[in-house]
């Protein structure tokens, strides 16, 4: 069963620690955080999905994953946390951290309960869950600093309106943009204090992407056009605005709280509108062929397997993620961003 590839607050933790000399002429990881905690959508999602039977998106067929090969040995781990709902997320998996990522899911719940994803409000009580199982199994005393110390990662809200805001005309007669961005942006204000009254002291979120540099945006509200549709860009900043004002107010809210923003739009909006400048052939166009509904015109086509010869020289791997390539673009770029929690 095919992972979904690695995504892009992975790989900026991928770089964020040395190797440090073991004496014996290798290198060994320095451990830098006892375990990462993962909350979002498909950005972040290894697999929960394949256990929804409902579940609209998933990505548990070529051509997804097989580029996959990555490890966060830099963070000095041998291996990721599995999907929370698998079978191996038990015994000294939990050690690791837990992931309870849905691809379609979002801030709004109703979001993912469209597409019978994994709601942040469930995967919150998953969360509530998987301290107890930790406690269990290694006492409460080290459940409890392996939660403080963890690392906790919030990787979602594209969906909110790529797949909800942007054709649900209830929704968007209720709510203009503006408005929207601050339920969004409460939304999240409400999880991130509840994670800290539930432990966590790290919490890395992600911006919004350029929404109107996805191929699949472009394809659907372009107009014929083949470059970025700068209204669905402007929606994208005004919620990273404020949700730089709300991380700028938590930090002050609770002193002891490391929190930061991994900003994606700024890379990724520059490699879509300037490819070449970073190395790319091809921004426009997916490395794989998406299909033609309109859930499939963000993922890669399961009925036909028209993949790129190289995916690295593709911005985009399929309508909505970005290459493994431009993955590694967007991390480098988050570098600090990253060093502020750990250290």
């Amino acid at each position: 069963m095919a992972q979904l590839r690695l995504t892009l607050l992975a790989m900026s933790l991928l770089i964020l620690s040395p190797a440090m000399d073991g004496g014996g002429g290798g290198t060994v990881q320095a451990q830098i955080v006892p375990a990462v905690i993962s909350f979002g959508d498909s950005t972040v999602d290894v697999g929960n999905n394949n256990y929804l039977p409902g579940a609209v998106f998933k990505a548990n067929y070529v051509p997804y994953g097989v580029n996959f090969g990555s490890r966060p040995e830099t963070l000095g781990f041998e291996s990721y946390a599995p999907p929370y709902l698998s079978p191996q997320a038990k015994g000294d998996n939990l050690l690791l951290g837990a992931n309870f990522a849905s691809a379609a899911s979002s801030y709004h719940d109703d979001t993912a309960a469209m597409y019978d994803a994994i709601t942040l409000t469930q995967q919150l009580k998953y969360y509530k869950e998987y301290q107890s199982k930790l406690a269990a199994l290694i006492g409460q005393k080290n459940a409890t600093a392996i939660l403080s110390d963890a690392l906790y990662i919030v990787s979602t809200g594209t969906g909110d309106f790529i797949q909800n805001y942007y054709h649900n005309a209830s929704l968007s007669s209720r709510y203009n943009v503006n408005s929207y961005c601050d339920l969004l942006i409460s939304i999240f204000s409400g999880f991130a204090n509840e994670l800290y009254r539930l432990g966590a002291r790290r919490i890395g979120v992600t911006s919004l992407p350029p929404l109107g540099c996805l191929p699949a945006t472009i394809r659907l509200y372009g107009k014929g056009r083949s470059g970025c549709v700068e209204r669905l860009n402007g929606d994208a900043e005004t919620f990273n605005n404020k949700l730089n004002i709300t991380v700028e107010a938590l930090a002050k809210k609770h002193s002891d709280l490391k929190i930061a923003i991994f900003d994606i739009y700024t890379p990724l909006r520059n490699m879509s509108e300037s490819p070449a400048s970073q190395g790319f052939l091809e921004a426009r166009k997916t490395c794989c062929q998406t299909g033609t509904r309109k859930t499939r015109v963000y993922l890669c086509n399961p009925a036909t397997a028209g993949l790129c010869r190289n995916a690295s020289d593709f911005v985009y791997f399929d309508g909505v993620h970005p290459s493994e390539a431009a993955n590694l673009v967007i991390a480098e770029s988050t570098i600090s961003a990253g060093i502020s929690l750990v250290t």
